[in-house]
């Protein structure tokens, strides 16, 4: 009986990863197949590995601008979070006053406002500061609305954490500055691992806001590079789309790769306290 019943659980994931796999293992056929194979002769589903499609998509698409700009945005975003969302975390987690648990539950009810609702003040925002069609200005935009989630995550790992070694480092003559950075901070790398898969992704593929704050096409960041390339060539060139959206992906699929093993530790670390 529990044979069968694990069989059947093994086979139901089996078919949950095959139907999520299709949509990818059709848009890699195409990419590699030449044109008059998909629409006039041959196998569809059997590619003929006609590598020129990613050379021609990547001349026509400008899609190594876009990769660059991206990564950029994403790397800046990343920086200010990590930096100031575990320096707040820091202060929440060890410093019980009344002020830091507003300033808590202030983050909390941030993440219930959807970013999209703000664009209008904050456009109004960056045009005072110069910010836009600037990496910069959509870098903080980005950074901004990953904060508190990113808060979030952080204080429950710290809190998760024993105070002894802190309290330690204090009786020693360390100041609680040194002690987050030369403490505190080194244990967070699962948690730091969950918040830049989590928020990293979403910045590198952010469309929201970068169509509003990122008009120059020379600034695109890539889902903006791929819905302009897609409205240019829509329904003619199907390999050179389809080309040009796996190349777009290699760098998530890598990324996810190098962090998966600390992802779902930096997600549960944080449930033992707090």
């Amino acid at each position: 009986m529990n044979s069968a019943v694990n069989f059947m659980k093994h086979l139901a994931i089996i078919l949950i990863c095959a139907v999520c796999l299709i949509p990818f293992y059709i848009l890699l056929i195409l990419s590699l197949n030449k044109p008059q194979r998909i629409f006039y002769q041959g196998n569809l589903f059997v590619p003929d590995f006609y590598f020129q499609n990613y050379i021609d998509a990547w001349q026509k698409s400008h899609i190594g601008t876009a990769i660059v700009n991206s990564a950029v945005i994403t790397v800046e975003s990343l920086a200010i979070i990590l930096i100031f969302g575990a320096m707040a975390a820091f202060t929440i987690a060890r410093f019980d006053y009344k002020f830091n648990k507003f300033v808590f539950w202030l983050f909390m009810s941030c993440m219930m406002i959807p970013g999209i609702i703000n664009t209008v003040p904050l456009y109004a925002l960056m045009i005072r500061l110069n910010a836009i069609n600037t990496l910069w200005g959509m870098s903080m935009v980005c950074a901004t609305i990953a904060l508190p989630s990113s808060v979030f995550i952080f204080t429950g790992f710290v809190k998760s954490l024993p105070r002894e070694i802190e309290e330690a480092a204090i009786i020693d003559g360390c100041s609680w500055f040194r002690v987050f950075w030369k403490i505190t901070f080194p244990l967070l790398k699962p948690s730091v691992a969950a918040v830049v898969i989590l928020n990293g992704f979403g910045i590198w593929n952010n469309y929201a806001q970068a169509v509003f704050f990122l008009q120059d096409t020379k600034k695109h960041n890539i889902p903006q590079a791929l819905s302009v390339y897609f409205q240019q060539f829509a329904g003619a060139h199907w390999n050179l789309m389809a080309a040009t959206a796996v190349i777009a992906v290699i760098p998530v699929i890598v990324a996810f790769l190098i962090f998966q093993k600390s992802l779902m530790k930096g997600l549960t670390a944080g449930a033992v306290k707090g």
